[in-house]
């Protein structure tokens, strides 16, 4: 496996319209700092084959789907996901959300290294999502172990 740069993991970065700040850790997992602007539609719906995933929301508010079922969380909340649950986020709100999100074991931020658009380009907001990079997002993601369901 491919090992990530301290430059990178410090490196704020949009993906596919939310911008993530990955974190230097120290155990078998990734942690990243993410805010998410109002009405901001998420991933397509996929799951991951290894990792566990967690999200913590320490500001505003985010809608997950998991496995069909819609669930509000909100500021102080978390949500659990384990491997095979099918999942994805937005915010609905008017508001930002800002969050913490750790897949485990380590791996996942391979991801975000290779298909995240740094912050200090230019349009970083409206590049993350354009539909040429969606497209790359929709043929790579399963190198990334996140098997997304059209």
């Amino acid at each position: 496996m491919r090992q990530i740069s301290h430059k990178t993991l410090i490196m704020a970065q949009w993906v596919l319209g939310h911008k993530i700040k990955p974190q230097q850790v120290s155990g078998d997992y990734d942690l990243v700092i993410g805010e998410t602007p109002a009405q901001t539609p998420g991933p397509p719906p996929h799951h991951h084959n290894s990792f566990h995933e967690v999200f913590l929301v320490t500001q505003g508010e985010m809608e997950f789907m998991v496995d069909g079922k819609v669930t509000t969380v909100k500021s102080g909340e978390s949500i659990n996901l384990s491997p095979k649950s099918m999942h994805s986020f937005s915010n609905k709100s008017d508001s930002r959300c800002e969050w913490v999100n750790i897949h485990s074991p380590k791996g996942f931020l391979r991801f975000f290294e290779n298909l995240g658009i740094p912050d200090t380009e230019e349009n970083a907001p409206q590049k993350s999502v354009d539909p040429q990079l969606i497209q790359k997002v929709i043929q790579t993601a399963s190198e990334y172990d996140m098997i997304i369901s059209l």
